[in-house]
């Protein structure tokens, strides 16, 4: 079974009916070559059971959906990839319908195996720190997670190319790492109100949507809201200034800084942050910083999208938060 060039080199194990095996495009492309240039074309099947230490993984699925956000595209998406390919899992029907076979696990992709990862990373994560919101479990997630598969070098998609942003978003889930994020960027849920607003719904639409009576007199840039990353839209010389609230969830007594290497921008874009130096002097402290982006009036990009980075260090915490750019 060979893929079409749009799946590239994402593979499935299934329970096939008969012994079958499941190759990349690029695989497929050179068995058919060898089939079309060979008098007596053989092939043999060998079982050598679960391969383990792969050092490319993890790689991007090509089913994994990809952004920018089209309803909001001030909000960076995707959030975070997590583990969806081939992964054993219960089942509730006997695989191939064989009632003598016992076991009820097969082999799953998609959705159905990537929600649960996350959704019970997210579990695990309110059991450590039951005080956390969902915003809070979320930015710990986000920017702690991974940008490099186990060989070290950039995650990348089923064609073998680097990754980019609207692939991974934040990166790879780690939830180790998560487990101790060091700051988080939280939300109270009143927070998502303005950001409604301003995506144009009626205060009656936001009603129904938060449950309670609301009114639209106050609205919010969607890059505004505070998220732990950036998306935005740019045209030549012009100017975006963002504020952002952090929550000291590592050390009581901590310093954070952010210098020049730890901001990656394209070229034509430059990054001021304001407030280079946070300084926490107990648990839960939240202060705010702000950063201007600014893109060059005299620099032509032919390029419709540009991704970077940010990140905020103190001793063992790197805490990174992504930005994507629209180029008008």
């Amino acid at each position: 079974m060979v893929n079409q060039a749009l799946d590239g080199d994402t593979t499935d194990a299934d329970s096939h009916v008969l012994p079958a095996s499941h190759v990349g495009f690029k695989d497929g492309v050179a068995i058919k070559t060898y089939i079309n240039t060979t008098v007596s074309p053989k092939a043999t099947l060998k079982f050598r059971g679960t391969v383990i230490g792969v050092d490319s993984a993890p790689a991007v699925a090509s089913f994994s959906s990809r952004g920018p956000s089209l309803r909001s595209p001030g909000i960076l998406k995707p959030d975070i990839i997590g583990p969806g390919v081939s992964v054993l899992a219960a089942w509730p029907d006997f695989v191939k319908n064989n009632t003598k076979i016992s076991s009820k696990f097969t082999m799953i992709s998609g959705t159905s195996m990537s929600c649960p990862h996350l959704a019970g990373i997210a579990a695990l994560l309110k059991a450590a720190h039951p005080n956390w919101s969902p915003a809070a479990i979320k930015s710990a997630i986000m920017t702690t997670a991974d940008q490099v598969s186990l060989n070290g070098n950039p995650i990348e998609d089923e064609r073998g190319f680097r990754a980019d942003i609207f692939a991974i978003g934040s990166g790879h889930v780690n939830p180790s790492k998560a487990n101790d994020p060091g700051l988080v960027f939280d939300i109270e849920p009143d927070d998502y109100i303005p950001y409604l607003c301003g995506l144009g719904f009626t205060s009656q639409q936001v009603g129904i949507i938060v449950k309670k009576m609301v009114s639209c007199s106050k609205t919010i840039p969607q890059g505004q809201l505070n998220y732990p990353s950036f998306a935005m839209t740019l045209a030549r010389g012009e100017n975006k200034t963002y504020t952002r609230t952090v929550t000291n969830v590592g050390k009581a007594k901590s310093t954070y800084t952010i210098s020049m290497q730890d901001i990656v921008v394209p070229k034509g874009i430059v990054v001021v942050v304001h407030n280079r130096t946070l300084k926490f002097t107990k648990m839960n402290q939240k202060l705010t910083y702000g950063l201007t982006f600014r893109r060059s009036s005299s620099m032509n990009i032919n390029l419709p999208y540009g991704e970077g980075a940010m990140a905020w260090r103190s001793g063992k915490y790197f805490v990174r938060t992504p930005f994507a750019i629209k180029f008008v």
